[in-house]
């Protein structure tokens, strides 16, 4: 099997008929349970070549699919901006958390000796030029390099 040079063409065309068949049955579970839609381009397209043979027309010798796979054509495509942007609405959503409940905290009179000795006002003001940050169209420019955050329909936190 290691050697398929000295295999008879009858077992080579058998175990090559078997790797094709379980590329085919592994890439199907991807398209049942609809974890194909969250798949990054270059990992959709060859999902869609284990189960179809083909991506949108394309085969695996064709370069504008190669393309996918370069760092340029990540960063670029839209599943990616989905994640940046996702990241940087979960790190709003933390920062607002955060503030909210500190304002509280210094709002409670008798919290307020514990509030000073755990410079409570000063972790406020940080963590509201925290929010003030992540909130920037800068802070979703300095993310892009990063994995970002899955999109989940529905949910912040």
């Amino acid at each position: 099997m290691l050697k398929p040079e000295l295999q008879c063409m009858d077992t080579f065309v058998e175990g090559m008929s078997t790797i094709v068949a379980a590329h085919q049955q592994s890439a199907a579970h991807y398209f049942a349970d609809g974890s194909i839609e969250e798949a990054c381009p270059p990992l959709k397209a060859l999902l869609h070549i284990m189960k179809d043979g083909q991506y949108e027309g394309e085969g695996l010798d064709s370069p504008k699919l190669r393309a996918l796979f370069t760092r340029e054509s990540m960063l670029a495509s839209d599943w990616y901006a989905e994640r940046l942007q996702s990241q940087q609405t979960h790190d709003i959503a933390m920062w607002k958390t955060k503030v909210h409940y500190l304002e509280n905290y210094l709002q409670r009179q008798t919290h307020s000796r514990v509030a000073k000795g755990l410079n409570i006002e000063s972790r406020l003001t940080e963590s509201k030029e925290s929010l003030d940050t992540v909130s920037s169209k800068k802070y979703l420019k300095a993310l892009v390099g990063t994995l970002g955050r899955q999109p989940i329909e529905g949910y912040v936190k």
